[in-house]
């Protein structure tokens, strides 16, 4: 690959490279995370690189003639066609029970003086197996702000689903009173039985959170929340893990599905949250991290997959941009997502989702307290 050489880049571009352009747009990838950015034109790379009177961006294009094999699906350097994507779906195998570790869990809760269960939705193919399902306070409000909690927006990612459920069985009915609770603990439920990031569609359901760019998990939920006619929220909390497996198998996935060479990934060890570059609240997420310490240890590198720091265990990224499901109650309230690293030697499954339960209460008790 050609390292970008232009003087004065930026913070956010540098030790970055071309890694690819095509009729999508220009790819840069940080060398330090691995992670991609997209921009449009040559135009927008120059304006954030510092370099306005640059243009063309023949110079830094990459090669893909001699990128290596990283992945058994598709031909290295060129986008799938439909047969490949078709290849990918077709030997997804499950994994484990939805209905088992989900649903029989929610009807549980249908006994719950403080909470009712309400199917907004089903995935289309196959309603049946995949409905759709939310949790909120049975006497609901509207005087009152409300408390959105969301879960398995990616569905490998095991203690956002599962500790959604932890936080509805144990803590949600107090906070009823002072709240409306709504809680959506699993978004993605294909992808949750067979331990994928992408739907069944090949689409990452956590960047379709804006019109025009909806999946059907997606689309369910903002039609949900739409149909609340929610006056004000109170905060917002998308659970979520990095895991080993974004370097083993998922990142390769999306890079040869993208046609992109990939070189691997640095996965942070420990857990961080992402808030929004546009809407901080910085105080809500050092509430959250000092609550979460408590129950398993916080990243405390200065770059987290490709971000500086703000502190320890926090980012800020453009979530409306990305159209991450953080984005989904406006911008205006506090909201963040939370990332536990379950493949920590120190990290289990019961602290994962109790991590994520303190990430919820400690969150929304900074809300309640200002």
């Amino acid at each position: 690959l050609t390292r970008l050489t232009r003087p004065h880049r930026s913070q956010s571009l540098r030790n970055s490279e071309i890694q690819n352009e095509n009729e999508n747009g220009i790819f840069i990838r940080c060398s330090i995370s691995s992670k991609l950015r997209v921009f449009s034109s040559s135009t927008e790379v120059d304006k954030i690189m510092g370099c306005p009177d640059a243009s063309s961006t023949e110079a830094v294009a990459a090669e893909t003639a001699d990128i290596p094999r990283f992945y058994p699906i598709g031909t290295p350097g060129k986008p799938w066609s439909d047969d490949e994507r078709n290849e990918w779906k077709e030997s997804r195998k499950h994994h484990r029970s939805y209905k088992e570790e989900v649903l029989d869990k929610l009807d549980k809760l249908k006994s719950n003086d403080a909470l009712e269960v309400v199917q907004y939705g089903a995935l289309s193919h196959n309603p049946g197996r995949y409905p759709l399902f939310a949790v909120k306070s049975k006497q609901w409000k509207e005087e009152m702000s409300t408390l959105l909690v969301t879960g398995g927006v990616h569905g490998y990612e095991t203690s956002g689903v599962q500790g959604a459920l932890l936080f509805l069985g144990t803590q949600a009915a107090q906070y009823t009173a002072q709240v409306n609770v709504l809680v959506a603990p699993c978004i993605s439920p294909w992808a949750y039985e067979h331990i994928e990031r992408w739907n069944a569609d090949l689409k990452d359901p956590n960047r379709s959170f804006k019109k025009g760019n909806e999946t059907e998990e997606s689309a369910a939920l903002m039609s949900y929340l739409d149909s609340l006619n929610v006056k004000e929220w109170a905060c917002h909390l998308d659970l979520h893990e990095t895991t080993d497996t974004d370097e083993l198998e998922f990142m390769p996935a999306k890079h040869a599905e993208a046609g992109l060479a990939y070189s691997g990934e640095v996965i942070p060890d420990g857990f961080y949250l992402v808030g929004d570059s546009e809407n901080p609240h910085l105080e809500f997420h050092q509430a959250i991290i000092s609550g979460v310490e408590k129950v398993t240890h916080i990243v405390k590198d200065e770059d987290i997959i490709g971000e500086p720091a703000k502190s320890d265990g926090i980012i800020l990224v453009p979530v409306n941009t990305l159209g991450l499901c953080g984005s989904i109650t406006g911008g205006k309230c506090p909201a963040t997502t939370t990332e536990v690293y379950p493949d920590s030697p120190r990290a289990t499954d019961a602290i994962c989702n109790d991590a994520q339960v303190a990430a919820i209460v400690s969150g929304i008790n900074c809300v309640l307290k200002h």
